[in-house]
């Protein structure tokens, strides 16, 4: 083993959460202490992600030990570095050799403080890689760890650790994409100099170039602070110039969609975002309260039942449970789904609101709506192809980013998807703020066409709820 280079232990966790996490440490050398391997042999049956991520590590560890001997394998493996997911990997890819592979093939003794009592596959990686450190005096040996405790265990031995951050998207999470911005006050001053305008089909458009233009993504939303009047969307960037759309608004009866009206400025571009047949992707994030649900629940409608624009409406969401897992439960896959579907049900009683036809007009319309929405569980979305669909992905916060890719990739012709979450409430152990799928989505879709993001800030289900999202 080089000095020069520094010496990754890796825990169990890492590999369950991505198994391309051998590859992602550049020029530096990985050890697995042998009870990682122990444990991964323990993980690797069933169906859950965590198993296929098991299985997938193990192939990857057995293509690097393919026509090896045990000289070699003592002396490290070589390392290639590949860019992307294992269904990404291509023959003419970059490879270069940075780092080395170290599996524990002797016993190395192992003295835990007396503070650490018992023989816990975590005490054995601790032991392990402070075993390393003392051996390798003059290497940076660091422990890299999704498990909070052990890193912490880590700390007070005084030991290096941490968190493995390779596919984390952000480093503060106040820099994630929100997808409105303001405009200066003297916006069209500056940007004066050669503007055009025109309508075409009831919008109104504006062609632009000046400074600001360059910082602008398609599908972002553009406002004055002060002027309520005036809110648009990039629709196209070309260098400096820029050419923007009037949103619509939806704030009046008259333009109401399926008797919901937007109440503040992030509901108006929600809806123009979730109505425009031109973006087949749209993300919302927001707290609770902010309507999220509701607003798509309502463009949903309106352009499966009034307008025909989509055969049907398929609702899903991570079943994560945030109590006690409540166990099995009976019936078909959408009975089975139907206690993780709350939300859809209070939606669809206030979306059901109709004046006339007293209880039984009532009940007519509701099974008109159900009979238009399908609820699916994440577990069977793997090689679907759905045609001409409204897709709903609620608490999108829970998946990892893999697992959103698979759940994207199954749109096909004419189905647009539509992300709801909120990444302050992940219920999904070893992901967080930087880390999830969402967060993930939205910063690798900025600037496409079909894609466009908001952030809704206000709460708008109830004083109270509003209080106690603020105060609690």
């Amino acid at each position: 083993m080089t000095d020069h280079k520094k010496l990754f232990v890796l825990d169990t966790n890492v590999l369950m959460h991505d198994p391309t996490s051998i590859f992602r440490f550049k020029e530096h050398d990985i050890f697995l202490p042998m009870v990682v391997l122990e444990e991964l042999d323990r993980g690797k049956k069933g169906t859950s992600e965590v198993a296929r991520n098991v299985r997938q590590v193990s192939r990857f560890l057995d293509d690097l030990m393919a026509d090896t001997t045990h000289d070699e394998i003592e002396h490290g493996l070589p390392l290639p570095s590949w860019a992307g997911l294992p269904d990404e990997l291509h023959e003419d890819e970059e490879v270069r050799d940075h780092g080395r592979l170290f599996f524990q093939t002797t016993i190395l003794p192992q003295k835990l403080p007396d503070t650490l009592p018992g023989n816990t596959p975590d005490n054995d990686i601790l032991g392990t890689a402070m075993a390393l450190k003392k051996l390798y005096k003059g290497r940076d040996v660091t422990l890299v760890s999704k498990d909070i405790n052990l890193r912490i265990k880590a700390a007070v031995v005084g030991l290096r650790a941490e968190d493995y951050s390779n596919d984390q998207v952000l480093d503060d999470v106040d820099l994630l994409y929100k997808g409105h911005t303001a405009l200066p006050p003297d916006f069209w001053d500056s940007h004066s100099k050669d503007i055009e305008s025109w309508q075409e089909e009831g919008h109104t458009y504006y062609r632009v170039s000046g400074p600001d233009t360059k910082q602008w993504h398609v599908g972002q939303c553009l406002y004055f602070e002060e002027e309520a009047g005036f809110e648009a969307i990039v629709r196209e960037r070309v260098g400096d110039d820029a050419m923007i759309e009037v949103a619509q608004d939806y704030r009046t009866p008259n333009h109401s969609v399926w008797g919901i009206m937007a109440r503040n400025r992030e509901q108006n571009f929600a809806l123009n975002m979730l109505m425009d047949p031109e973006l087949d992707f749209v993300t919302l994030l927001g707290a609770a309260g902010t309507g999220k649900t509701l607003l798509t629940l309502a463009a949903g409608l309106t352009q499966v039942l009034d307008e025909n624009r989509y055969s049907e409406i398929i609702m899903t969401r991570v079943t994560v449970p945030v109590g006690e897992d409540i166990g099995f439960l009976p019936g078909t896959e959408e009975e089975k789904m139907t206690p993780w579907m709350g939300a859809l049900m209070d939606n669809l009683e206030v979306l059901n609101r109709t004046e006339g036809g007293g209880d039984w007009g009532r009940a007519a319309t509701d099974d008109l709506l159900r009979s238009r929405i399908r609820i699916h569980s994440v577990n069977f979305m793997r090689g679907r192809t759905f045609l001409n669909k409204y897709i709903i992905l609620d608490e999108a916060q829970n998946l990892t980013a893999k697992q959103m890719k698979t759940l994207i990739t199954r749109a096909g012709p004419g189905t647009k998807i539509v992300c709801l979450g909120n990444i302050s409430q992940i219920d999904t152990p070893y992901l967080d703020m930087k880390s999830n799928g969402l967060s993930y989505l939205t910063d690798k879709m900025i600037g496409q066409e079909v894609f466009a993001h908001i952030n809704l800030v206000k709460g708008e289900r109830s004083y109270l709820a509003e209080l106690a999202s603020n105060l609690l």
